[in-house]
C-alpha cells in the first residue's frame, strides 16, 4: 500500500480517469460544527492520496476541479455525509457519484450489516481495523496509524462496487440504485439546510 499525504490541495500533476474512491475525515459528525480535516482518494490501484485540509481553508482548486468533473465517477461509502461536508467546506458538488452503502442496502436485502467493515469482510475477505475511527483528525501531524486508517477507507471501494454491481444487476435493482445515487446530492443539501432529521416524504 502506497500513501501520499498532501497539505492543502491535490497536486496538479495527479490525475484520475474514469472513477475515484473518495472519503473524508472530520472533527465529528456535525457539519455545522465539526470541520473537514482530510479528503482521501484512490484510483483502486492499491495507492491512496490524503489531502489534509487546514483549519479555515475554503479552497483547494485542484481537488475541487477533480471532484466536480462530470467525467469522473466518485465512489463513496455513505456518500450522504461526505458530499455534504465537502460542499459545506469546499463549495463543490461531487457528481456523478456511487455509494457502496446504498448499493449494499439495495443489493444485500438479506443482511442488516452494511458498514464498510462488514462489506470488506463479507465480500472481499478483508478485515479492516477501525481503531482510529474516533481520532483527532484536526491534528497538524497525522500519525502513520491515522494515515493507514484513512487510506483503508478508500482502497477497497472499487472492488466493493464491482461485487455489489453484480448482485444489483442479477436482482434487477441496478437501475433503481442509479436513480437513488442521483438523489444523494439533494439529500445532502437538505441536511445542510436543516432538514437532516426529517423524512420529507413522510405523511
Amino acid at each position: 500500500m502506497a500513501i501520499q499525504l498532501h497539505k492543502g490541495d491535490l497536486p496538479a500533476d495527479i490525475k484520475f480517469k474514469g472513477s475515484v474512491a473518495v472519503d473524508t475525515e472530520a472533527m465529528g459528525l456535525n457539519n455545522a460544527r465539526d470541520r473537514l480535516c482530510v479528503v482521501q482518494l484512490s484510483s483502486g490501484d492499491g495507492s491512496a492520496h490524503l489531502v489534509q485540509i487546514k483549519k479555515g481553508q475554503t479552497k483547494a482548486p485542484n481537488l475541487t476541479k477533480m471532484l466536480a468533473d462530470p467525467n469522473i465517477l466518485k465512489i463513496f461509502h455513505y456518500a450522504r455525509f461526505d458530499v455534504a461536508i465537502i460542499r459545506h467546506y469546499l463549495g463543490v458538488d461531487c457528481t456523478p457519484l456511487y455509494c457502496t452503502k446504498i448499493a449494499s442496502t439495495l443489493a444485500r436485502s438479506f443482511s442488516q450489516r452494511h458498514g464498510l467493515r462488514d462489506l470488506c469482510r463479507d465480500l472481499l475477505g478483508v478485515e479492516l481495523n477501525k481503531q482510529h475511527q474516533s481520532s483527532d483528525w484536526g491534528a497538524t501531524h497525522l500519525s502513520d496509524e491515522q494515515q493507514n486508517y484513512a487510506a483503508n477507507d478508500v482502497l477497497y471501494l472499487h472492488q466493493l462496487k464491482d461485487k455489489l454491481d453484480e448482485i444489483l444487476k442479477r436482482e434487477k435493482r441496478y437501475d433503481l440504485a442509479c436513480e437513488v445515487f442521483d438523489g444523494v446530492m439533494t439529500r445532502a443539501k437538505l441536511d445542510l439546510a436543516g432538514w437532516q432529521d426529517i423524512d420529507i416524504y413522510a405523511h
